[in-house]
């Protein structure tokens, strides 16, 4: 490990969850360590509690600022907030937990938008518990957008076999069609574009579906939307040169683009982009917030109320997360200020109005 190598937040995620477990289990990793240089934002006394249930061997130790942070094997930085009762019951729905997995995002953000860390990780967090808090957010892609004052985000997936981008994520099926035009499909899939040459593909050949089964099959299904929403969008895309095709009927795109035919698939609603790459391995999957002015990457699984405190979380798709946080983050060196004057300032504690909808 380096100064050469990224500082990276990690957020503890819901304290009653999963979240201290696998972020205990991933840090422990050597790969992990030799790739960036990470800090937890969570409560140290919860990430002890989730070593010792674990059976992991790690030296979890306070600091007051990233500045402080001392990296070695076996250590675990940790900012801790202090938030959760020493009473927390793990796998329930509780308020305080939802409380302090917002700080902990807040905390990330703001250390961010500084340019403290260059990247944020974070374990998942419970909705529920988030809105019995106060704060109304869908879920950490717009919690994140709204922190660092960003007015549209987009949700990519990625595994080792194909990427995602959604149009729309966090809306019901009826919701999502309304909310579809061709400027946000648009703007998607130059966001997709971005990323994916950011990752090093020159030329990102991008496959965009429809929205009815078959994309319409020439209106035989639906009511012309892929003409009205889609089409428009993929002409002005091809005519600034970028390799984007469709609309595509989405139960073959993913077949075509884990075969390699396509880098990208843009998906316009959420279960059409996530259920593939869920069946294709959840836990190689990789949720990244494009668009923000900061790497920011996220297990692609929920907090397992289920199995919580039980010892028995596997860590892989942290360690991915945390991976591809490592890779797409800049070099200290290089970091500057990360967020444009125009993206605005971060929010404080008590905001808890909901961002724009995706």
């Amino acid at each position: 490990m380096t100064t050469d190598t990224p500082l990276v937040a990690i957020t503890m995620g819901d304290g009653a969850g999963i979240g201290p477990e696998v972020t205990v289990g991933a840090l422990l990793d050597e790969a992990t360590n030799r790739r960036c240089r990470p800090v937890v934002i969570g409560d140290l006394a919860r990430l002890r509690q989730a070593a010792r249930i674990s059976g992991a061997h790690a030296e979890l130790v306070a600091v007051d600022r990233v500045a402080d942070a001392v990296f070695a094997p076996g250590r675990i930085n940790v900012l801790d907030l202090g938030l959760l009762p020493e009473d927390l019951r793990w796998g329930e729905v509780q308020a305080a937990a939802g409380e302090a997995a917002y700080q902990y995002v807040r905390v990330a953000s703001e250390l961010a938008v500084a340019g403290e860390v260059q990247g944020i990780c974070t374990a998942p967090l419970n909705k529920e518990a988030l809105h019995a808090s106060g704060h109304v957010f869908p879920g950490h892609t717009e919690l994140f957008a709204h922190l660092t004052g960003t007015e549209e985000v987009s949700m990519m997936l990625s595994t080792s076999t194909i990427k995602v981008i959604h149009v729309t994520t966090h809306l019901g099926l009826i919701d999502a069609v309304a909310r579809i035009n061709p400027g946000l499909v648009e703007r998607t899939v130059r966001r997709g574009h971005a990323a994916v040459r950011d990752s090093g593909v020159a030329d990102p050949r991008i496959g965009v579906c429809g929205i009815n089964p078959h994309a319409g099959e020439n209106g035989l299904f639906g009511y012309g939307e892929e003409e009205e929403k889609v089409v428009p969008a993929i002409g002005t895309l091809r005519a600034d040169g970028i390799n984007a095709h469709g609309p595509l009927p989405a139960d073959t795109a993913f077949f075509l683009a884990s075969r390699g035919d396509y880098d990208l698939i843009v998906a316009m609603y959420h279960d059409q982009g996530h259920a593939p790459v869920k069946v294709l391995g959840i836990e190689e999957g990789v949720n990244i917030t494009v668009g923000l002015p900061v790497i920011r990457t996220s297990v692609d699984h929920g907090t397992a109320f289920d199995i919580a405190g039980k010892g028995v979380a596997a860590v892989g798709s942290m360690i991915e997360a945390l991976r591809q946080a490592a890779e797409l983050s800049p070099a200290p060196s290089t970091r500057g200020h990360p967020c444009p004057a125009e993206h605005g300032s971060v929010a404080t504690p008590s905001s808890n109005s909901p961002p724009r909808p995706d």
